[in-house]
């Protein structure tokens, strides 16, 4: 545990991402809402003063390198520790170490990667240390903050959000690692495309993608890399896509939105996005099923109907022929009348009965199946509905004595809802002309 800035010499037998490392803002590709002229982090290196902070973005993006970064520019020793690797014996050592620097006069940065990795009592043992200025807390997370650090903690540190490098930051990043370490090989305009398309905004997998090539490159005897050679050579490379993290739960919701807004091109894109990347077409079609009920409701029965075949053709057929059963019932879903009625209906009578009294079924809504229950009453005085005219027991009332009609149930002009909203209406004046309130 000691500062990783000992030295400024390039390793040229290190990774190309750690030759590539910026070692000041100025060096850095991307980040520029954090990094530009009056922006926050520009700003704090440029006072010399450390403080604590949450650096919250998708793999590959800087986040190790703005914290090594820091300690170089505000000359402070550097601990880095992975919540991963790293339990209660390594953060024991890491205070050690930064009391005894502390009594040298130095200043510390404890450097957390993954800090939603450390469970709540961990994340709470730094807080003394933070507190009494030990050493600056830096955590690094590919998690929103919000829900996998401890309050107490991120109350005490400022939280900035680093974001995927765009296609022409990661074109930067290419011709800067072209120049520096791969002087000898030649790419062509495909080449490049597909190498940076392949790192998907993650500034270290492309660098490690341009290591590959050269490997590659050398044992082929090839000094201009074509399209072509990616394609050949290149193991197939999914999308970044963390199947538990913030990526699929942005892309599920973009789906459901895309679904829920009647854009089918949005649903597809956002399905094709999550197939590519991994997640898993069952997870997928049970979501599918859900946004049918909750989105469209009896606007389109035939909706629940679609989506549940999907999910059941998929079973059969497996990948990839399933994902078109699945993606044609995200079509169907986006072009299909929209209701959230009765959704909106059993929120509000789920939320009613949770503080609401018990009240008794009345009594002729009771069975009787017993001597004593008829004598009692039970069933007394209920009117068969087949019986009456329209098959309506017009001024019936099925709810608990005493209760208004709650009317949770709203349904919309739009598909058969504007159907069945019609019917409702007649009843109603059915249950009016017949005296009931």
């Amino acid at each position: 545990m000691s500062d990783l800035f000992s030295s400024t010499e390039v390793d040229r037998s290190a990774p190309l991402a750690e030759q590539l490392r910026p070692q000041t803002p100025d060096e850095v590709i991307g980040q520029q809402h954090l990094l530009g002229p009056g922006k926050p982090l520009r700003l704090a290196f440029a006072s010399g003063q450390p403080h604590s902070m949450i650096l919250w973005g998708p793999p590959g993006v800087g986040k190790t390198t703005l914290a090594r970064m820091m300690a170089t520019q505000f000359q402070c020793e550097f601990i880095a520790l992975s919540a991963v690797f790293s339990g209660i014996k390594e953060v024991r050592e890491a205070v050690a170490q930064a009391e005894l620097w502390k009594a040298q006069g130095k200043r510390t940065i404890l450097f957390v990667d993954e800090i939603h990795r450390f469970n709540k009592s961990q994340q709470d043992g730094f807080l003394p240390f933070v507190e009494s200025g030990l050493f600056t807390f830096i955590g690094a997370t590919t998690e929103n903050p919000s829900f996998e650090v401890n309050s107490a903690l991120l109350s005490r540190a400022s939280v900035y959000v680093l974001k995927s490098l765009d296609e022409a930051e990661m074109g930067q990043l290419f011709d800067r690692a072209q120049a520096r370490a791969l002087a000898d090989l030649a790419f062509d305009d495909e080449a490049k495309t597909r190498l940076t398309g392949l790192a998907d905004g993650d500034a270290r997998r492309l660098l490690n993608l341009l290591e590959q090539v050269r490997t590659a490159a050398r044992a082929a005897g090839v000094a201009t890399v074509d399209g072509g050679f990616i394609e050949e050579t290149m193991a197939q490379n999914l999308r970044r896509f963390d199947k538990g993290g913030d990526a699929f739960y942005d892309q599920i919701s973009a789906l459901h939105k895309s679904v829920r807004g009647s854009s089918p091109d949005g649903a597809l894109y956002w399905f094709g996005r999550m197939i590519d990347g991994g997640a898993d077409p069952r997870y997928l079609a049970r979501r599918i099923v859900r946004m049918a009920w909750e989105d469209i409701g009896l606007a389109d029965p035939r909706a629940m109907q679609i989506a549940n075949d999907a999910a059941a053709t998929y079973e059969r057929l497996g990948s990839p022929e399933g994902e078109l059963a699945l993606a044609q019932a995200v079509i169907y879903l986006a072009v299909a009348a929209k209701s959230n009625a009765g959704y909106m209906a059993w929120n509000q009578a789920r939320a009613f009965v949770a503080k609401d009294a018990s009240k008794p079924v009345p009594v002729h809504l009771r069975n009787a199946p017993t001597k004593l229950m008829k004598e009692l009453g039970y069933g007394k005085e209920y009117r068969y509905a087949h019986d009456e005219p329209e098959a309506y027991a017009a001024g019936e009332s099925y709810l608990p004595d005493g209760m208004a009609e709650p009317r949770w149930y709203q349904p919309t002009p739009r598909g058969l809802e504007g159907k069945i909203g019609e019917k409702l209406a007649h009843l109603r004046e059915l249950d009016r002309k017949a005296g009931k309130k």
